[in-house]
């Protein structure tokens, strides 16, 4: 089982390669898709991208906006999952049933977790779901809020034990993710750019693509340390 984080960004087939390859060759990948009514061609979107990536059978799992996911039956006939990208409160919502059954049910099994943008945040124990306000003060862009104001953490699956936050460089959601570990809502975190891979294996996390991975750390004093990653560099997930 590995754990396959991707900060968002379509063009790259680089950042699903390792995915894709844990997976195995012409097996299922189901792709999980919070349909807000554009599911379907969302879903060719990413079945595209994985079968760029290398040989995929990808498999539609779509959930309508306000459902829930149901782990069990949904993953009997795949081999890996991809979790997509759209409005994280949404993602963490379809998910929150299932939030203990679901790594569980990855773990019994062996099967890679992959997630995009969205489904990256929610791969965290602590998730960073949205927001663009903390405590009323602006921290990153008012459209880059998920449709909340104030910053909200919320349960996640736990798959890394660090907060994920997606788009860094090109949304500037580098500074909210630094509000949250300042303020002790997470106990530390990772900024991902698009098309940027953080691939988590035996307690490392290796960084790929295109872009970079920020490592926000508490400084002790309530404030944070932020350390950059580029591709090909590693760091451990006991880093906090």
């Amino acid at each position: 089982m590995g754990t396959f984080l991707i900060g968002g960004g379509w063009d790259t087939a680089e950042v699903y390669e390792p995915f894709v390859g844990a997976v195995g060759g012409e097996r299922r990948i189901g792709c999980l898709i919070v349909d807000e009514g554009d599911g379907a061609a969302q879903f060719e979107r990413y079945a595209g991208a994985l079968r760029k990536a290398g040989p995929c059978t990808p498999v539609p799992l779509l959930v309508p906006l306000g459902g829930r996911f149901g782990p069990e039956q949904a993953l009997a006939g795949v081999d890996g999952l991809l979790v997509c990208g759209g409005l994280t409160p949404a993602y963490q919502e379809a998910l929150e049933d299932g939030l203990e059954r679901l790594p569980t049910l990855l773990a019994g099994r062996g099967m890679p977790y992959a997630g995009f943008s969205a489904g990256a945040a929610v791969a965290a124990r602590r998730a960073v779901v949205g927001g663009w306000l903390a405590d009323g003060v602006p921290v990153c862009p008012e459209e880059t809020g998920e449709d909340l104001a104030e910053v909200e953490v919320r349960a996640g699956l736990g798959l890394v034990p660090f907060a994920v936050d997606v788009h860094a460089a090109q949304w500037g959601t580098l500074a909210r993710l630094i509000a949250v570990v300042g303020r002790g809502a997470a106990p530390y975190g990772v900024a991902v750019d698009e098309n940027t891979l953080l691939e988590v294996a035996d307690g490392e996390v290796r960084v790929a693509g295109l872009g970079r991975a920020h490592l926000v750390r508490p400084d002790g004093g309530g404030g944070a340390l932020v350390r950059a990653y580029g591709p090909g560099e590693r760091f451990s997930v006991a880093e906090a």
